[in-house]
């Protein structure tokens, strides 16, 4: 939940850097950019403090299984910890995005996915370290990737650069940016989703693992949906900025098209490599958490096409 919102703020981020980008308003497009990443710095902070305070509470009201429960608190409250980096690094996604240049946010995610990946297997293997050690790697990551962006951004000599001289809340355009509906909308999707998970925990622990397994494979799916989504806001931004009215609607049906044909073909392709998926992330020997898995996975990729 407080993920999508942080994702969802930065959709707004992107649509408004979109917009001044391409109406070639220098001032707005600056204030926009100056204003994006204090707001986004704040939101991180926040909600680590929310996310390390509250996590017990949280996991409590989930009806976390008791067995799960310590671990489960120990992992949030690391990994709360990475709010911040992640606030950044979505923060410089929507900048690089909004200006056409989705290659340079690419590249960093890739060396901290990589990272990630190394980490994991060292602290979780050589270290011993179970679930913080999880947990660890990916805030460490989170950090690096922030860390790239910004400087990219802070070197930067286009016009949408990051000058630290310039960080300050433009009282308009910070209401403009947490007025975007996107990131509200992520907290309520993901609000009701933890219905369900509460639902699900009241099981046991083989349908929780095979459930949360399931939905590693489904974010994957999702997070390319996003990616569709946010690429339609930087169009039509940038064309609405520009005044290009023809090239809006072109752009809203090709979207449409291509976010339906890739919604057909994957929702084929996890109901025949259901298992495989799960694979990636349960051992072969779990067979009682990949079939529930496996039924997760057969029902929710029917429906993709409601994203």
């Amino acid at each position: 939940m407080f993920t999508g919102f942080l994702i969802g703020l930065s959709g707004g981020i992107n649509v408004l850097t979109a917009l001044y980008y391409g109406a070639k308003d220098r001032e707005s497009l600056s204030k926009t950019i100056h204003s994006a990443a204090l707001v986004s710095l704040i939101m991180g902070v926040l909600l680590l403090v929310l996310g390390v305070g509250l996590s017990e509470w949280m996991l409590t009201m989930l009806k976390t299984r008791e067995e799960l429960l310590d671990k489960a608190v120990l992992y949030l409250r690391i990994y709360y910890l990475g709010m911040p980096a992640l606030a950044i690094y979505n923060f410089g996604n929507a900048v690089y995005s909004a200006v056409g240049n989705t290659k340079k946010p690419l590249y960093y995610l890739g060396f901290s996915g990589v990272l990630n990946i190394i980490l994991n297997l060292f602290f979780v293997i050589v270290c011993h370290m179970d679930v913080a050690g999880v947990a660890l790697a990916s805030i460490i990551s989170q950090y690096v990737s922030a860390a790239l962006i910004l400087q990219a951004l802070l070197r930067c000599k286009d016009i949408y650069a990051l000058h630290p001289g310039k960080l300050r809340l433009d009282p308009e355009l910070t209401k403009d940016i947490l007025g975007m509906p996107s990131g509200l909308q992520n907290v309520i999707f993901q609000f009701a989703n933890s219905f369900v998970q509460m639902g699900v925990n009241s099981f046991d622990a083989t349908m929780v693992a095979g459930n949360s397994a399931a939905t590693n494979a489904d974010a994957m799916v999702y997070d390319v949906m996003a990616a569709f989504y946010t690429a339609c806001g930087s169009f039509m931004g940038q064309n609405y900025g520009a005044g290009k009215q023809e090239r809006i609607r072109k752009g809203l049906k090709g979207a449409v098209l291509v976010s339906v044909v890739f919604c057909v073909i994957v929702s084929a392709l996890v109901f025949v490599f259901a298992k495989p998926l799960m694979l990636l992330f349960v051992e072969a020997g779990e067979t009682e958490i990949i079939a529930e898995g496996v039924r997760y996975l057969h029902i929710e990729g029917a429906f993709y096409c409601g994203i």
